[in-house]
């Protein structure tokens, strides 16, 4: 029996180039196809892999992701092939910190301001979440852990070890938590 992918996922913005980055330092082989370079506002690079974005067309990826990491937006579970088996770290981080990073990168990249104002784009992603994270519970193949991004930022070696155990995979965890910069955690919530 091949091993589960691991899937990497949650909001845009709440961390998942993070644990990508904590998975490669622990061992666990990531694709990745770099298209997508690192910036200001991923300076440790974002771990992309743009055919996950066309799986509904094509997945054909999956055949050589067995035991394998790889991120994926939420939005994008739902595009996964039944039969699929993975492990999915599902990354959660507090909602007006996703805002205010989403609105930073906007900014940089000269866009303007959100359509949308930010109640409603909470609203909208809280729904999003319950919806996926209900939708991976019931999904046979599929095993969920709820990673929280601050508890990464706070506890990386407490994660670290979380994550080995449900991956049921020999991680270097120091090496895993050595590479959260807590520094890059420059978008946090009001109050």
């Amino acid at each position: 029996m091949s091993k589960p992918i691991i899937l990497v996922s949650g909001l845009p913005r709440s961390g998942t180039s993070m644990i990508m980055q904590m998975l490669e330092a622990g061992g666990i082989e990531i694709i990745s196809d770099g298209e997508r370079r690192a910036d200001v506002d991923n300076p440790k690079g974002y771990y992309e892999f743009e055919a996950v974005k066309k799986t509904k067309e094509n997945s054909s990826w999956l055949d050589r992701a067995p035991g394998k990491g790889v991120k994926l937006i939420s939005q994008l579970l739902y595009d996964l092939p039944e039969g699929t088996t993975a492990k999915v770290l599902f990354v959660r981080r507090e909602m007006g910190e996703i805002l205010a990073s989403q609105q930073k990168m906007l900014e940089r990249r000269g866009g303007s301001g959100a359509a949308i104002d930010d109640a409603e784009m909470a609203r909208v992603f809280a729904g999003h979440v319950h919806d996926v994270l209900a939708w991976v519970a019931q999904r046979e193949g599929l095993e969920l852990l709820e990673v929280s991004h601050a508890d990464v930022i706070g506890e990386p070696g407490k994660v670290a070890a979380e994550i080995q155990r449900f991956l049921q995979r020999e991680l270097d965890v120091s090496a895993m938590a050595a590479v959260v910069d807590g520094g890059l955690h420059r978008n946090r919530a009001a109050g």
